[in-house]
Formats: structure tokens, sequence, C-alpha cells
């Protein structure tokens, strides 16, 4: 069974409870990790409080980026053995696995390297006073992360916390929670002081919900479910915390009738397939201009039937969904689509010899989908992608904008005016012109509109979400 990291040492729940590990390519347990509930959770934002007034609040600047640049390296000599620990833990292919242990690698690299380059100001003020804003960080932070890129989502929100000198506490999902737990090993042996991190692991509404809402933590970011994210802003306003928060998103792909077809087909049956459709960037909405519909719809539907489906061993283009619950949500989706009468353009193949117990999904592209139906408006979180027409630039703009989500879009034309038009007009945190997606985009900053959240996460802006500023006013005479 794997243990808890707190204050530096690996500990067990108190009432020696666990939760197994299963794989989802076979539905068979393979490990356990420790069940951690509020009292560990306690002592671990305990640790992370000494730790911040303690040796980990004295290490400036360049010290805290140079030991976030060891951690990267070592990382990266560890690439192969985390990478088929990922993919056993979440069932994703091992070609994508690799990729997020090198993405990973890289939160730390580049906010190492961006530790010292936090400047403060200096204010004009009255005669005989000088004036300076310092950026400090906030304290003690807490990041509750998902479960569909574990290793990257670990990178992306605790490496700008070290990087600003905060403690943190991180509470993984319990459907995969190996990596982190390792990469914790690998951030003591590269010198990370007890308590600078801390890693709780346990159920969501335990171990998660008393993170949220424990009184001796000073910031909060989540990735997940809009429900649960009401939750966690609930807690934090009760304490009167900043909180950062990614909810999901149902980024449309916007064609129009110029697009460049050879480029864009391949790229948009990656966008929805990519991590079995477990993303909340995922490109589930493909809008296309009804003079090319027909055409356009038909070459999607072609290559996505040639998408495979298995295990992280046989490196397809696709993997299988998380968990049962998952499995059953996706598949529900799917069934309730079939029976409305919707059209299923193209579906993909689970490959023989995949394991009957695994929680696999045939991709599966509906056309076309009308505008009130779930698949236009709700998250899925699977391989499903909706295609629906659209007449003109303003009614691809408002079908753009016509559901509660604001995080990623794509436009596709070869009108540079239009791209620019359309793109601004969009609301959304990230707008692709002629491209998707980013390959990790560790420099760009992220983050959504309306029920996508609030705050922004990587690039240099995630130092500023995770520390805070102090004006010093000095009168001199």
């Amino acid at each position: 069974m794997k243990k808890m990291l707190i204050g530096g040492e690996w500990v067990a729940a108190a009432d020696g409870r666990s939760i197994p590990v299963v794989s989802p390519s076979d539905g068979v347990a393979f490990d356990a990790i420790a069940r951690g509930g509020s009292a560990e959770v306690d002592l671990a934002v305990k640790a992370a409080r000494a730790a911040a007034d303690g040796v980990w609040g004295r290490f400036t600047a360049t010290e805290r980026g140079r030991l976030l640049m060891k951690l990267g390296q070592v990382v990266a000599e560890h690439e192969e053995e985390l990478a088929v620990m990922e993919a056993k833990d979440t069932g994703k292919p091992m070609a994508t696995a690799r990729n997020d242990i090198k993405v990973l690698s890289r939160y730390f690299e580049f906010y190492g390297s961006a530790a010292d380059k936090v400047h403060g100001e200096t204010i004009p003020f009255l005669a005989g006073h000088q004036v300076s804003l310092v950026r400090e960080p906030l304290g003690v932070t807490a990041h509750i992360i998902p479960w569909n890129y574990p290793a990257q989502m670990l990178g992306r929100t605790v490496a700008p916390a070290l990087a600003m000198g905060n403690a943190v506490v991180l509470k993984p999902a319990e459907d995969t929670s190996l990596s982190a737990i390792r990469i914790g090993e690998l951030a003591l042996q590269a010198g990370l002081p007890p308590g600078a991190l801390n890693i709780v692991t346990g159920l969501g509404e335990e171990a998660g919900a008393a993170l949220a809402a424990h009184p001796g933590i000073d910031f909060i970011s989540f990735t997940g479910s809009n429900e649960v994210g009401t939750l966690v802003q609930q807690a934090a306003a009760r304490n009167a915390v900043k909180c950062v928060l990614e909810l999901g998103g149902k980024s449309p792909q916007i064609v129009f009738d110029d697009v460049d077809v050879e480029r864009a087909v391949p790229i948009i049956v990656r966008a929805i397939v990519q991590n079995a459709g477990q993303t909340c960037t995922a490109g589930s909405r493909l809008l296309v201009q009804r003079s090319i519909y027909d055409q356009f719809v038909g070459r999607v539907a072609q290559a996505l039937s040639k998408v495979r489906v298995g295990t992280p061993e046989m490196d397809l283009d696709c993997g299988p969904v998380m968990n049962p619950a998952q499995l059953k949500r996706v598949q529900g989706y799917i069934q309730r689509a079939k029976d409305s009468g919707i059209q299923v353009l193209a579906e993909g193949t689970v490959q023989s010899g995949a394991p009957a117990g695994g929680y696999f999904v045939k991709p599966t592209f509906f056309g076309a989908v009308p505008r009130n139906n779930a698949l236009a408006c709700e998250e899925v979180f699977g391989p499903v992608l909706a295609a629906m027409p659209f007449e003109d630039e303003a009614d691809a703009i408002a079908l753009a904008n016509g559901t509660d989500y604001g995080l990623l879009a794509a436009v596709w034309t070869e009108n540079a005016g239009r791209l620019h038009r359309v793109a601004k007009a969009v609301r959304a945190g990230q707008v692709f012109m002629n491209c998707y997606g980013a390959g990790g985009g560790v420099e760009l900053p992220f983050g959504g509109t309306k029920r996508s959240g609030h705050g922004r996460e990587k690039g240099l802006l995630a130092l500023e979400e995770v520390s805070t500023t102090k004006t010093l006013v000095h009168f001199h005479g």
C-alpha cells in the first residue's frame, strides 16, 4: 500500500483504511493507497505552515528555482518509469503517458527558471516618500487535482506555487494517485525540505472536502466538475481565501468554407479522442459552415472510423475511460443520442484482444446534432463528437457561445480578417486559429470564462495567482 507524504515522512491513515487502485484496462485492482481524511489533512496543513514559516520560507528565489530545475531533471531521468506507472493507473496509451511526463518535467523547468524573475515596482508618490510594491507568497496552498492528467496537473498547479515560495498540500484524485506519490519521493531526493510538499491521498468527499474547508490554508486550486467546484468556492468563501477553478468545457471547432481540409481533419479528430475524450479542452463540438457541411463531416467521419482503442501496451489512438461511473456516463450519452434519432456518422474500433473487463468506449461521431440537445450543451467527458451546421459568421459566433462553458475554441479559415474577428468574439480563455491544443502549453496562460471557472494557470500569470502584493511606504523626509 502506498502511504501519504506529510512533513517529509511517509505515513498511513491513522485508522488504517485504504483505497484499491484499479486498472481501467481490465478492471482489476493492482495496488492500494492510504485513505486519508480530516486528521491527515490537518497534519499536512500544519506541516506546510511550519515549512513556510521555517526552512522553506528562508530559501531565496534563486535557491527555489535551482531546486525546481533539479526536480525537473530528476523527473526527466525517470521518464519511462513514471510513464509506465501513469499509463497503468489511467489506461492511456504509452505515447500519451510519455508526453505527460515530458510536460511535467517542463513545468518544473519553466517555473524553476522563472522563480527569481518575479520583480517588484517603485511607485511615484509624495515628496519625501519611497513606495515599493513587492510580491510575496500566500503561505500554504491547497491543490485538488483530477484523474485525467494526474502528472501534468501536479506540475501545472504545484510548480508555480513552490516557485513563489508557498508550501503545498496536494490532494490527488483517488483514482490516480500513484504518480503523485512517486513524484513526492523524487522531490525529497532532489532536496525539497520536509513540509514544503505534502500529499494526502483519499476520497474527494473526505480528504478533499477537509482540505478545501481547512482554516489554515491561504489558497485553493481545484480542477473538476461544476458541482464540486461550487462546494470548493463556498468553502474558500467561508475562510476568505482566494481560489482558482477550472471546471470543464464544451469547446467548439468552428470550420468555415475556406478551411484547409487536409490540415484540419486529423487535428479535429485527435482533439476529441486524445485521452479518450477525458479532457476539459476536448474539441467536442464541430461547427461547420453549411455550404461544406456534408463534405467536411464526411472527411472527419472517414478519419474517426480508423481510430483504434486499446490498452496502454497496445499504444493505439485511444485508451479506456477511467472508471465504471465514467463508462456508464459516456455510454448513457451515446445511447440517449441514438434513441433520440441522431445519426451516427462514424464509430471507432475497440482492438481485438482488449480485456473484457476494461472500460472501453468506441469513439462516436454524431450529426447533425440539434442545438438544444445534451450533446450540444453538456460536457460528456468522453470520445463523443457532435457536428452542427451554421449559416454565416454571425451564426457561428452565436452557436459557439451558446453553452454555459467558455474554456477553449478553435477557428478554421484562410481569411485572416474573419479569423481574428471570430477569435475575438468567441468567449473562451484560449482560442486557437488554424490549430488546436499546444502540446502541454506550459507557457500559455490557461483558464475559462462563464461556468468553465475563473483564474489563470500556466505561463507567468500563474505566479501572480499564487502570490500577493505588499505595498511598502517609507517616509524619509
